[in-house]
Parts: structure tokens; C-alpha cells; sequence
């Protein structure tokens, strides 16, 4: 090979891994986005299953969701961080699928709802103890993760 040629072939493989890193990414954000309808639709599947079988005006699904939606993301961080898990399946299930799962505009549409509907003290139990139990399931998914 000529000195010409070899350069060429280097310029080559560089477009190649260039053209093969974009390919990945993309991989990586089609899974994310399909992570994250298949929790949005987990989300409403599980609401609406709470719905039909616990009649009540505090939203009992979209607590459960978003309470064990920051255990599983604790949970996520702390196996992803001990190299259980690799850092694109974290991306994947806690930002494509807990992302669609758990819901913060959800969270506070229900809030004011129970709070329009002359149930204040309701409407803040459920703001205040999603918050606080979110943080602690948060933490003890960490704590569980760091002991497997």
C-alpha cells in the first residue's frame, strides 16, 4: 500500500466508527423511547385497574405508581453504580420506562382536583406523602441495591 492509500484507509475506518457510534445512539434512544411507552401504558393499565376495584377520591394508583416508580429508580442507580447493571439498561428502564411510568404532572393535576373538590386536607396528604414516601422508597431502593 502507498502512503496515500493507508491514509485513506484510516480516514475510512474513522468515518466507520463515527457512522457506527451515531448507529448505537440511535439504538439507545429508540429503546429509551420504546421503555418509556411501555410504561406509559403500565401507567394507565395499573391506574385504571386501582380505579375499577378501590372507588375513592384519593388517586391510589398514581401514588402507588409514583412510590414504587422511585423504589425501582433507587433501586436502578444503586445496581447500576455496584456494575450490576450496565449504564444503557439503566438509561433505558429508569429514564424510558420508569420515566413513562411514573408521573409528576399527573401527581399535581390529581392534586388540585382534590383540592377544588373541598378536599384540602386530602389533596395535601396526598401531595406531602408522595414526596416523603417517594424519597424514602428512594433510599431504601439504594439500601437494597448496595446489599445484592
Amino acid at each position: 500500500m502507498t502512503r496515500m492509500s493507508i491514509r485513506g484507509f484510516f480516514v475510512l475506518l474513522t468515518l466507520l466508527r463515527k457512522v457506527l457510534s451515531l448507529m448505537i445512539s440511535l439504538i439507545l434512544l429508540g429503546a429509551i423511547g420504546l421503555a418509556g411507552a411501555l410504561g406509559a401504558v403500565a401507567r394507565y393499565l395499573f391506574g385504571r385497574f386501582m380505579a375499577e376495584r378501590i372507588p375513592s377520591p384519593f388517586p391510589l394508583g398514581t401514588f402507588i405508581i409514583n412510590i414504587s416508580g422511585a423504589f425501582l429508580i433507587g433501586l436502578l442507580f444503586a445496581l447500576t453504580t455496584k456494575k450490576v447493571l450496565a449504564s444503557t439498561t439503566q438509561s433505558i428502564l429508569a429514564t424510558g420506562f420508569m420515566g413513562g411510568f411514573t408521573t409528576f404532572s399527573t401527581l399535581n393535576w390529581e392534586t388540585v382536583q382534590l383540592g377544588r373538590s373541598g378536599n384540602t386536607t386530602l389533596s395535601s396528604l396526598y401531595l406531602g406523602g408522595t414526596y416523603v414516601l417517594g424519597l424514602c422508597a428512594v433510599i431504601l431502593g439504594i439500601m437494597l441495591g448496595q446489599v445484592l
